[in-house]
């Protein structure tokens, strides 16, 4: 039979009960009462307001409640996988409301744009909060107290224990005792003596790894609440010659937390003056990146002088809490507009996205100034760093891919454009995305049946067809997406996390046990001795446990007659 767990009160049942006939012997009925047949109502007791509180706390101080608040959490922290959150695309939300109006509407009355500043998520979070702290600090206080405790004095019937032992032995009563705690001490248990008999208990780490593991998962929800009061993440694309300002319009991007504002950003800032990056020329791997690095010029405060510097990938650029990291790369061809009356209506860099290794890029030029009584000017364009030519210098052309580079250096950059002519839209108030063109009130630009497309080298400059204007392709700089990121709780997280999985080793691998001995000289002057033991926990190993530290003891004690094994 494998050793079940029992309570101080079982224990205590065992020594104090009495067997059946010891109680028919004292006039005692061992049979249940009788039904007399009274018609007698059983009548419940009024909880009242104070008891229905006391009962809702109860309710929501259980682990099972919190279990069930934290699986809710996880549940609410689905919809923005799913669903363009205001904080971080408020573009796509307005597209959302675009596409979908009525639906939009009612997603945004359950703050399903918002979800984490929303009064929902909040309820399950405060609640799981409490319920967590209500569960922890009992808990605590009664381990406390175990801790503090001596472990329970021998009982007196120990032949009813799970795991007993019954030998004599001819060595001295005392001699057993001093042997018996040694090998428990050995076995780090810790010990309460008392005249002829040791008690000693073992494995309270069992309950102080369980909690913990409960006071690391509070930790987290602690740090998670600082991340989202205090938690500072943004992105900003910066071409070569350009600066960023730790300031809220800088942003191209971000992520802000509850209570960041203007005045709890770092004041630094930082000027890009140029981007080294290089490519495997050769082999198997040619093409891919080997390094990247952002040669700055940063200062912190507004009279702070400019310190050189520079950022490379995993080496952010830190200033007090906050970390300026390079994420990517690109290039920005540099392109002059002048409208139908030679006047510049467009001039300096735009920035192109990488669309595959090779960096063939695509991008958006839009001229919404151009001279009054003149129609707005757009170039959907790609550029190619190393464009493809063949021996007379003839540009070749992917039959499926269309114009792709070949490799991702500027070795023999190429600008493909195609124009457009018409309403850009951007007077209307509605935000648009830098990096498409909307064209629904604009007509593309042709060249008799075919569409006009032009591809530039370095230099060059074109005639816009119906007389619109000219375009030059001056240059190509380099752009760095820089993401600036603050997190206040993520060293108490990462600190959490780890004492999780300590909390969680001890409360799955340490095992709680009792164990008692006792050395009397008996009737014909040979010592007894008796060992018992209990196990605190589920699980088995115990009968094993005793027998071993019962044939460490026969050394000191050896029996009078051979074998003593251990029952169970």
């Amino acid at each position: 039979m494998s050793p079940t767990a029992r309570s101080d009160e079982e224990l205590d049942k065992l020594d104090r009960t009495e067997p059946p006939e010891a109680r028919a012997d004292a006039g005692i009925s061992t049979t249940p009462a009788q039904d007399d047949g009274g018609d007698d109502e059983i009548r419940q007791p009024q909880l009242g307001v104070v008891g229905w509180l006391r009962w809702v706390w109860r309710q929501l101080t259980s682990m099972r409640v919190a279990l069930i608040l934290l699986f809710m959490l996880s549940i609410a922290a689905t919809p923005p996988t799913l669903i363009p959150q205001r904080p971080v695309s408020p573009i796509k939300v307005s597209q959302y409301f675009r596409d979908h109006p009525t639906r939009a509407k009612v997603m945004d009355k359950f703050q399903l744009f918002d979800v984490f500043a929303s009064w929902w998520f909040a309820s399950i979070y405060i609640l799981l909060f409490v319920s967590l702290a209500g569960c922890i600090v009992p808990r605590v206080w009664a381990h406390a107290k175990t801790l503090r405790a001596k472990p329970p004095a021998v009982p007196r019937h120990m032949g009813r224990l799970p795991a007993y032992a019954r030998w004599e032995t001819s060595a001295d009563p005392d001699a057993v005792l001093v042997a018996a705690r040694a090998a428990l001490r050995k076995r780090r248990f810790r010990l309460h003596p008392s005249p002829g008999s040791i008690a000693a208990e073992k494995g309270y780490a069992r309950e102080t790894g369980n909690l913990l593991f409960h006071i690391a998962l509070f930790g987290i929800l602690v740090a998670f609440a600082l991340g989202s009061l205090y938690s500072v993440k943004g992105g900003k694309i910066v071409v070569e010659g350009g600066s960023f300002a730790n300031v809220l319009t800088q942003y191209d991007d971000r992520q802000f937390g509850a209570l960041v504002d203007s005045d709890s950003l770092e004041p630094f800032g930082f000027r890009l003056n140029s981007v080294e990056q290089t490519f495997q020329p050769t082999g198997a791997k040619r093409g891919e990146p080997r390094s990247f690095t952002a040669n700055i010029e940063s200062w912190y405060g507004h009279e702070g002088k400019d310190k050189k510097g520079t950022i490379k990938v995993n080496h952010p650029l830190e200033v007090g809490d906050t970390k300026v990291f390079m994420i990517a790369t690109g290039y920005a061809p540099l392109v002059t507009v002048r409208d139908a009356t030679g006047k510049v209506v467009h001039s300096g860099p735009t920035v192109f996205l990488p669309q595959d290794g090779n960096r063939t890029s695509t991008g958006v030029i839009k001229v919404p100034d151009v001279s009054p009584g003149l129609k707005q000017l757009a170039f959907d364009a790609q550029f190619l760093p190393s464009a493809p030519i063949d021996q007379q210098g003839n540009l070749l052309i992917d039959p499926k891919r269309g114009p792709i580079s070949v490799f991702p250096s500027l070795l023999n950059p190429r600008l493909m454009v195609s124009g457009y002519e018409g309403d850009l839209g951007m007077d209307s108030g509605v935000p648009q995305n830098l990096y498409a063109l909307k064209a629904d009130k604009m007509t593309k630009f042709m060249a008799g049946d075919d569409v006009w497309r032009k591809a530039l080298k370095v230099g060059d400059t074109v005639e816009l067809p119906n007389g619109a204007g000219t375009m030059t392709f001056d240059g190509v700089k380099t752009w760095a997406n820089f993401q600036v990121a603050s997190e206040p709780g993520k060293g108490l997280a990462l600190f959490s996390v780890v004492a999780a999985i300590v909390g969680l080793v001890l409360s799955l691998f340490v095992r709680r046990r009792r164990m008692w001995v006792r050395a009397v000289e008996g009737p014909d002057g040979h010592t007894v001795v008796e060992v018992g033991g209990l196990a605190r926990t589920e699980g088995g190993g115990l009968g094993e446990e005793v027998q071993e530290f019962v044939d460490a003891l026969r050394e000191a004690a050896p029996a009078n007659s051979p074998g003593t094994k251990v029952k169970e």
